[in-house]
């Protein structure tokens, strides 16, 4: 069975037994006029007024986008936005670019997000999250922590989000509530939404809505200053845009999880030997740090003791910034790692992703295909490999002739599950 995994921008073709199970989304087709779409459901949205007729020509309009490791098309979302209020001055304009705590774009890569004419008119920023005097206090959360919020965001007199909405591996669903927080907020909120209880907690899983404590913290600060506005959107495997949802936050974003939902979920009557996987491909599969989206889909329907092999590309390395890369400094096994991070005095900024990679690999094997050094991969504790198909052939010697295997093409745009 020949088919191609998302990965990069090109893709991966391999030849895999006949027998392997591939487990996809419904791949649906693009909108036939895809800006006479969103522009349809800014002029009605879902639970509100009209994007235009709620906004004055006088208000200070903030939009908030996701970073360059999200495939939001942004180029398209980002102009119609400003076409339809095109009774504001641009001057009254500001884009935050929700990086979380991730590192900031260049004005490169934000015309490869926005398009140069946004980048050449509009003010744009990157949010920071260490960087205090850039946010305000705006109370603080039943979890715990201070809630603190871009200044720029906060300050305005209309903010609107925008976003994507696909399965994630612990907020159930991404898009809508999360381009607000984690994406525009300040180190400390990020750290207690991001910490080991909320991560590790059973419910803070793939497709879950219902109790699942870092939905549940993401809707409540996003109350304490909420979006006036969401313009979300679906997409398929060639980041076409499938759906449009806008309107008030949470009756459009839950519209549009139910719709991801009903396409992505897959059921699977066993769990696998083997499951293959992408991370969706560029720009998801820029580091390995996002690749732990990729496992984590694998880890739902492989057997305990089986092996996941993620084809990701990798081309930003661990990456060099952050802390994901030194946390695996600091303890010799999986397990060691995930005893650390568990410890009450431990908190450092990454650990989420440490930590969701330590459990899928207490569980299984994890093998990378990428552009990485063999020793970056080992750095991380993971197995690397440059030829999927013999490392395949390798792990038949282990599990037996009748070794069982299934293939995520698109990786975490698909929540498998096994009913047990």
């Amino acid at each position: 069975m020949r088919t191609q995994l998302l990965y990069g921008k090109e893709g991966l073709e391999l030849n895999l037994p006949a027998d392997s199970l591939l487990i996809e989304p419904t791949n649906l087709p693009e909108l036939e006029n895809v800006k006479e779409s969103i522009t349809a459901a800014l002029r009605d949205p879902i639970g509100t007024s009209s994007l235009k007729e709620s906004v004055k020509a006088t208000d200070k309009v903030s939009i908030v986008i996701s970073d360059i490791t999200r495939p939001t098309p942004n180029h398209i979302l980002v102009p119609l936005l400003i076409e339809e209020l095109s009774h504001v001055p641009l001057e009254n304009f500001v884009i935050i670019n929700g990086t979380g705590t991730h590192r900031d774009q260049t004005r490169e890569e934000f015309v490869q997000m926005l398009g140069e004419w946004v980048v050449d008119n509009i003010k744009i920023i990157n949010n920071h999250c260490h960087e205090k005097e850039e946010h305000v206090n705006l109370g603080r959360s039943k979890f715990g922590c201070d809630v603190y919020l871009n200044k720029a965001y906060v300050e305005s007199d209309f903010r609107i989000v925008t976003g994507f909405i696909e399965p994630h591996f612990f907020a159930g669903f991404s898009g809508g509530p999360k381009g607000i927080m984690p994406g525009i907020a300040g180190i400390e909120t990020i750290l207690t939404f991001h910490n080991a209880r909320m991560i590790g907690d059973p419910l803070s899983t793939w497709g879950n809505m219902e109790h699942n404590p870092v939905q549940d913290m993401t809707r409540e600060i996003n109350k304490l200053c909420k979006p006036d506005f969401m313009l979300n959107v679906t997409l398929n495997r060639e980041k076409e845009i499938t759906n449009v949802f806008a309107g008030e936050l949470y009756e459009a974003h839950d519209r549009g999880c139910a719709f991801v939902k009903e396409h992505a979920m897959f059921r699977c009557d066993q769990r696998f030997d083997v499951v293959i996987t992408s991370n969706s491909g560029y720009p998801l599969d820029q580091n390995l740090y996002q690749a732990v989206k990729g496992m984590s889909a694998a880890h739902k329907i492989v057997k305990e003791g089986g092996a996941i092999i993620v084809a990701s590309e990798c081309s930003d390395g661990l990456p060099d910034h952050g802390n994901y890369a030194k946390i695996f400094d600091m303890a010799s096994s999986p397990q060691g790692l995930l005893d650390l991070i568990n410890s009450p005095d431990f908190k450092m900024f990454d650990q989420w992703q440490v930590q969701k990679q330590a459990v899928i690999q207490v569980w299984a094997d994890v093998y990378i295909y990428s552009k990485l050094q063999d020793n970056l991969v080992e750095k991380a504790m993971l197995k690397p490999t440059d030829d999927i198909e013999k490392t395949l052939a390798q792990l038949k010697e282990k599990y037996g002739e009748d070794m069982t295997v299934a293939v995520l093409p698109l990786g975490p745009l698909t929540i498998p599950f096994v009913e047990e």
